[in-house]
């Protein structure tokens, strides 16, 4: 497994709840995030306060920059999701060293695999040793349209 990527300086991690800015993650996502565009807030508190979750925040002005949430049961499973980086601090490994911190908050947990989905960041799960389902045709999803 990779190394623990380092936050880039002037930025720190919490998993504090009380600290997430939900009403701009509500709006980074309904707004701007393909997989979550149109989610009405209630459903997005509802997924927070159901969820492990993960703000970075700027240490200066204290104004959260990106967000991720993981859904478990803290013993066998996991799903990484919501995974969001603001358009101003990308480009700066943020989105690396936020899901490094996932992975290594969730690791005691003795997980067998974490789970996520992406259409453009494969790139940046890799480094972090995520890897394509070796078996897919052994999954299977229930889709409510």
């Amino acid at each position: 497994m990779t190394d623990t990527p380092s936050l880039a300086e002037g930025y720190e991690i919490s998993t504090d709840p009380d600290r997430i800015d939900a009403e701009r993650v509500h709006r980074w996502l309904s707004a701007d995030a393909y997989w979550a565009i149109g989610r009405p807030r209630e459903q997005q508190d509802r997924a927070i306060a159901g969820s492990l979750n993960f703000g970075v925040y700027d240490t200066v002005s204290g104004e959260q920059v990106a967000y991720a949430r993981v859904v478990t049961d803290r013993a066998t499973f996991a799903w990484l999701c919501d995974v969001y980086v603001h358009p101003s601090v990308r480009g700066k490994g943020i989105g690396t060293a936020l899901v490094g911190a996932v992975r290594e908050q969730v690791r005691p947990y003795g997980l067998r695999r974490v789970l996520l989905a992406t259409h453009d960041a494969h790139g940046v799960y890799e480094k972090l040793g995520f890897r394509a389902l070796e078996r897919p045709d052994r999954w299977m999803a229930l889709v409510f349209e």
